[in-house]
């Protein structure tokens, strides 16, 4: 049988990142948490994690934090039905994009969160790479432009996100005064939220560019608005996250006629307990007043 107290140990030092943050979440030693993990792999007869060169869960190591997560889950939903047990407040792990949490994700989950006193903890993970928190066995649900779910999941689709790539006046005045070319798209700074980040580059494609082209890196939906906002750069922003930017004329279209649909599904696990159903349900029913339809090609492919 598998000892809880062992497995704590192991997702306290994948979650921290590190066996002295680990130990420090636990309230341990660093010695008390590594035999910890000694003694689950000399258990098991195999590693649960590699050290080097950088901290990870071996496969066996992902498929335990997954089992602990939904066993975490599970264990809430007895201490509803018996309150002697404990305390009945959940701690829901999730991966969510950024421009989500910028735009729609507060506003549609903050009712849900008081009303059945729930605790999220949130990791920031781009749409495109999410999943693999999940396939990880790091996070119970996460929002992710992937319709397939991972073993043992179950995936929704919620809606899409508009994008427009959007710059200050100034910047347009200076970088495409007589609109957009190959030339130009080459030469004028464009601002990316990160390297796992490709939707600028579907962006270009649309418009037959993909050459190189100069940008800044900014991991920060507000960062990303504020640096368009001083003129460093196009980039593609949420319509809904710069809506007062746009009446206001202080970002404006660099190509009205051009935009990207992002389609956006929810994840969760199967046998994830009662609140992450009841989340599941609460998004789905809400999720329409936030984001658009699913662009129209995967609505088609769907019928």
């Amino acid at each position: 049988m598998l000892d809880y107290k062992l497995l704590e140990a192991l997702a306290a030092v994948v979650d921290q990142s590190g066996f002295e943050r680990g130990a420090r979440h636990l309230g341990l030693t660093q010695s008390a948490v590594s035999q910890r993990i000694k003694l689950l792999e000399a258990r098991l007869g195999q590693p649960v994690l590699v050290r080097s060169p950088k901290l990870a869960p071996t496969p066996l190591g992902r498929r335990l934090l997954n089992h602990v997560l939904q066993v975490g889950l599970l264990e809430h939903d007895l201490l509803d039905q018996v309150p002697a047990l404990g305390e009945s407040e959940q701690r829901l792990r999730l991966a969510i994009n950024a421009d989500s949490i910028a735009t729609w994700w507060p506003p549609a989950v903050g009712r849900f969160c008081d009303e059945h006193r729930v605790l999220m903890d949130l990791v920031v993970e781009d749409q495109d790479v999410a999943l693999k928190r999940m396939r990880d066995g790091e996070v119970a649900g996460c929002i992710c432009t992937t319709p397939r779910p991972v073993q043992g999941a179950r995936a929704h689709p919620l809606g899409s996100m508009r994008y427009r790539a959007l710059a200050s006046p100034g910047y347009v005045a200076r970088h495409f005064p007589e609109g957009i070319n190959h030339q130009q798209l080459s030469t004028a700074p464009a601002i990316v939220y990160g390297p796992d980040d490709r939707l600028q580059h579907r962006y270009l494609a649309m418009r037959d560019y993909q050459a190189p082209f100069p940008h800044h890196l900014c991991p920060s939906s507000e960062g990303f608005v504020r640096l368009a906002l001083a003129g460093m750069g196009y980039g593609l922003i949420p319509e809904r996250q710069a809506a007062r930017e746009l009446e206001e004329h202080r970002l404006v279209d660099i190509a009205p006629d051009s935009y990207i649909d992002v389609p956006l599904y929810w994840h969760h696990w199967r046998h994830g307990g009662q609140t992450l159903a009841t989340l599941t349900d609460h998004l789905l029913a809400i999720s329409s007043q936030w984001l658009g339809p699913m662009p129209l090609e995967i609505q088609t492919a769907a019928v």
